[in-house]
């Protein structure tokens, strides 16, 4: 099971587990059960943070919210649920993931720019780690934006991932089958079976790539 698949699982686990919480009466008031709506809350928090990230406007507004009403009466969990289930619709619309893919894609450039410079002034081996860096990045998150179990694989295992199901074709997967190597070369320190137009080649073929799967 991929990581987007796990994320998935579990936020229609906690969807469900949050419609199996008690209500108790105190003091005439309707709360819900405290001790599995607090556990509900704990799983719904850290979830919505691995998926969007702490800072993100779910994971904000669920914080807000539990910090001004510590005590849940049944009509505020409503709402913290309502949260919830806001971050899981999103989630599942994979919106989260154009957002990621438009950030990734500027950081991604940033180094690009940076290479690019490193070439001009003659720093072909500074270039070269660059290049293989960000293309290396770029083509690991695009995958698992496509929902390929990539963790901890190596370049060519993600490039054979995205050519098996067909995300990159034409001249993309040709220029793919070499990059490998020259990546190799340069996190080896192999200086001298680097030229500069392989660096040049990687870089164009990382700005192509960026424009075409980063810029939704």
């Amino acid at each position: 099971m991929s990581l987007n698949d796990r994320i998935l699982a579990r936020f229609a686990e906690l969807e469900a587990a949050s419609r199996q919480i008690q209500t108790v009466k105190v003091d005439g008031y309707e709360l819900a059960s405290p001790e599995s709506s607090r556990k509900w809350c704990v799983s719904a928090l850290n979830l919505m943070g691995n998926a969007f990230g702490q800072s993100s406007v779910h994971c904000q507004s669920f914080k807000d919210y539990s910090a001004t009403h510590p005590t849940l009466y049944w009509g505020e969990f409503l709402c913290l649920r309502g949260i919830f289930n806001a971050a899981k619709e999103d989630y599942e619309g994979g919106h989260f993931f154009s957002v990621q893919r438009v950030v990734s894609g500027e950081l991604f450039g940033d180094f690009v720019v940076l290479a690019k410079q490193s070439l001009s002034e003659g720093y072909k081996d500074v270039a070269a780690v660059l290049a293989c860096a960000a293309l290396e990045d770029a083509l690991k998150r695009y995958a698992l934006s496509q929902d390929l179990d990539v963790q901890d694989k190596s370049m060519q295992e993600v490039v054979a991932a995205l050519k098996t199901k067909g995300l990159v074709s034409g001249a993309q997967k040709t220029l793919l089958d070499t990059m490998p190597k020259i990546r190799d070369y340069a996190m080896h320190a192999n200086w001298d079976k680097i030229k500069p137009e392989d660096v040049s080649g990687i870089i164009g073929f990382v700005e192509r790539f960026l424009v075409s799967k980063f810029s939704e």
